[in-house]
């Protein structure tokens, strides 16, 4: 099959395609012949070896955590899917990513599309909506009347974010430029701070939770902003344990677990109409393509997903 493979880490042209071997899959696994999977800034980070002692995967590896296709082969043990059936799903880590034409998923980590999602719509869904999920609804425990904090609204997870917790019914703040203040407001944010004119710490206050998807300062004054038992969770850093205890609030950084009964749930938001995937841009399934989307990625400035098709 073709694939997309680094045999060391390094920049975007390490990026090569290769013919590889197809997967075999266990009993309770299925194969998904790909139809679309998406670049996560993880892709680059792990490409470029910032995180080869948290994943100290073998060459040659196949990136991408992202998967949406049909079923091509059924292990003996799997239950509750067939042959032929449009799924989605977050895989387990291996290094046999979704860079590839077919993957080996464990079923209770596989969720079936909603018949009127798009493959690029299922592969924009798997990570970044776990991610928003997982933070505001498992750790910050978010509910009704909440007011929540959400940076970068316009990117991957960001805009998931925010139609989760407006679904939930909570209040909704996010930073974004100007260019995305439209777009931020249609996913459901209730107020916009544009980070290049304001400082949303010295204007938000007495709030329940925030979620960081930037890390650095911008993590630091997310304090500040917190009511005392408010809840901070972090995807791009480690939050300070003492400004924690200084600010009486709960914090932490955030790793995700895969799971297909979470990913059920948010195929029913996009069938109430709840839950919608902002898709940036799509990139052919090529060598120069997926080096062309990392390059997007790792410039901070895309808007929604990054899409890979890899099947018509």
């Amino acid at each position: 099959m073709k694939a997309i493979v680094i045999d060391s880490y390094g920049g975007k042209e390490q990026l090569k395609e290769q013919q590889v071997d197809k997967p075999a899959i266990t009993d309770n696994q299925v194969l998904v012949e790909i139809h679309a999977t998406s670049i996560n800034p993880i892709d680059w980070k792990l490409r470029e070896g910032y995180l080869k002692e948290m994943l100290p995967w073998e060459f040659p590896i196949i990136l991408g955590w992202d998967a949406a296709g049909t079923i091509a082969e059924v292990g003996k043990d799997v239950k509750h899917f067939k042959v032929g059936d449009r799924v989605f799903a977050r895989p387990a880590t291996t290094r046999q990513g979704t860079y590839a034409e077919y993957v080996p998923v464990d079923e209770d980590l596989l969720a079936h599309m909603p018949e009127s999602m798009t493959f690029e719509e299922g592969a924009a869904i798997p990570l970044t909506g776990l991610t928003a999920y997982q933070c505001l609804v498992d750790f910050a425990e978010v509910k009704k009347g909440d007011k929540v904090l959400i940076h970068a609204g316009a990117g991957g997870v960001g805009s998931m974010a925010i139609q989760i917790a407006n679904s939930i019914g909570a209040y909704v703040a996010t930073t974004a430029s100007d260019k995305n203040d439209e777009l931020v407001k249609s996913l459901g944010a209730n107020r916009v701070i544009n980070y290049r004119e304001e400082d949303f710490s010295e204007l938000l206050e007495d709030f329940d939770a925030v979620l960081d998807t930037m890390g650095g300062e911008v993590l630091d004054k997310s304090f500040k902003v917190l009511k005392k038992g408010g809840k901070l969770i972090s995807i791009a850093g480690q939050p300070s344990a003492e400004k924690a205890e200084q600010h009486e609030v709960k914090a932490s950084d955030f790793w995700l677990e895969p799971s297909g009964e979470q990913l059920k749930k948010l195929a029913n938001l996009y069938v109430s109409g709840e839950l919608k995937p902002t898709i940036g841009e799509v990139f052919e399934f090529t060598e120069r393509g997926l080096q062309d989307a990392h390059e997007l990625s790792e410039s901070h400035h895309a808007r929604g997903k990054i899409i890979i098709k890899i099947k018509a």
